[in-house]
């Protein structure tokens, strides 16, 4: 079996650098919120290019954070993409924002600043584009939108830590950013955790606040927080893993350069990397209109795949209230129907990219074959 992801491989890797680092906290006993959040928290954002962090319990976490910072509340709009995972526009409409959905572009697959620029009204609050795969948004148009209409950017930076446009960090945009750390993601704890990164003090006060059920110091409460607080254990985990992380990164690109020369010429859409960015393929994303006979055709040869994302937003019952049908972002659907992630991920061989390569123009050999009998 050739997984898409492999944890395991990763821990055994880096297994005595792990091993200690938990045991260190065992040892020191404090489990929440202390120095090793401390410096994870000063060490992200300086890797994002900023110069706060607050570390919290899961990247949706915050996202939500994120939105109460920012007061976004009933009456408000934010302006983000259908395809992502539904934390990014579930946590607008949870704080009692409206999530206002907008095309992606169809080579990046990001949000297509065109169609923001159309959709800001009166009662826009925010934008909140997805760096999709690892694949950086298209900042520089979107920054752009947002200083001509007042507007706040925050960035779901989940799937592109270590991702770069024009040479500037992904994170490093946004007045707030928010970060992932599931086990899978490109930088993934043991667990879930997440953060939010700004160059604002200002803001990463007020989160700082919000995560401590409102109140900076014990049994005094501010406001109507969260309890959201990153464990010691996670971030020891992932003070040890951003070590290796532009390493792994970097062995992610030579991934997708392979298989973007060994799947050269067959019927199916490559990613592509943006012009002036770094694309640091958190997964390895083709599309073909033959995506499910192909996902079973490689996983009867114990090929794994993934899709992400089979349903867009707008067409989940959470949002049908919105009243978004079928063609309303036909890009985003078509891409739906389309995209298959094949595996990647650091401790992957040269051979087995081959051999998911292989099966994959196995396949499409075989359907032209039977389409010329």
């Amino acid at each position: 079996m050739i997984p898409t992801c492999d944890l395991a491989a990763q821990y055994h890797s880096i297994q005595p650098e792990i091993d200690a680092a938990i045991r260190e906290v065992l040892e020191a006993g404090t489990f929440t919120l202390g120095p090793r959040v401390r410096d994870l928290e000063r060490e992200l954002a300086a890797f994002c290019g900023c110069e706060y962090g607050v570390g919290v319990a899961s990247g949706t976490d915050a996202l939500r954070l994120a939105m109460d910072a920012l007061e976004i509340g009933p009456g408000d709009e934010v302006i983000t993409t259908p395809f992502t995972f539904v934390s990014t526009a579930s946590e607008v409409t949870r704080c009692g924002g409206t999530p206002v959905f907008v095309d992606i572009e169809p080579v990046s697959m990001n949000i297509d600043p065109a169609g923001v620029e159309r959709a800001v009204t009166a009662r826009t609050r925010a934008l909140l584009p997805v760096h999709l795969y690892g694949q950086p948004a298209d900042m520089a148009p979107l920054m752009a939108i947002a200083e001509r209409h007042n507007l706040r950017v925050i960035e779901d930076a989940a799937q592109a830590m270590g991702a770069s446009y024009r040479g500037r960090p992904v994170g490093s945009f946004g007045v707030l950013s928010c970060m992932s750390f599931f086990p899978t993601k490109l930088l993934g704890a043991y667990g879930d955790a997440g953060m939010i990164v700004t160059r604002d003090r200002a803001m990463a006060d007020k989160i700082d606040l919000l995560r401590r059920f409102g109140g900076s110091t014990r049994y005094r409460h501010d406001r109507l927080g969260y309890n959201s607080r990153l464990d010691e254990l996670q971030a020891a985990v992932l003070r040890v893993k951003l070590r290796s992380l532009a390493r792994w990164n970097a062995r992610r690109r030579e991934i997708a350069a392979l298989y973007d020369r060994l799947l050269a010429g067959l019927p199916i859409v490559l990613p592509r990397e943006r012009r002036g960015a770094l694309h640091v393929y958190q997964e390895y994303t083709i599309r073909t209109p033959r995506r499910d006979a192909l996902q079973a055709f490689l996983g009867a040869r114990e090929i794994e795949t993934a899709v992400y994302y089979p349903l867009p937003l707008h067409l989940q019952e959470l949002y049908r209230d919105l009243g978004l049908g079928v063609g309303s972002f036909p890009e985003a659907e078509r891409a739906a129907a389309e995209v298959l992630s094949l595996p990647i991920y650091p401790e992957v061989s040269d051979d087995q990219v081959e051999e998911v390569a292989a099966a994959v123009r196995a396949f499409f050999v075989a359907r032209y074959a039977r389409s010329s009998e």
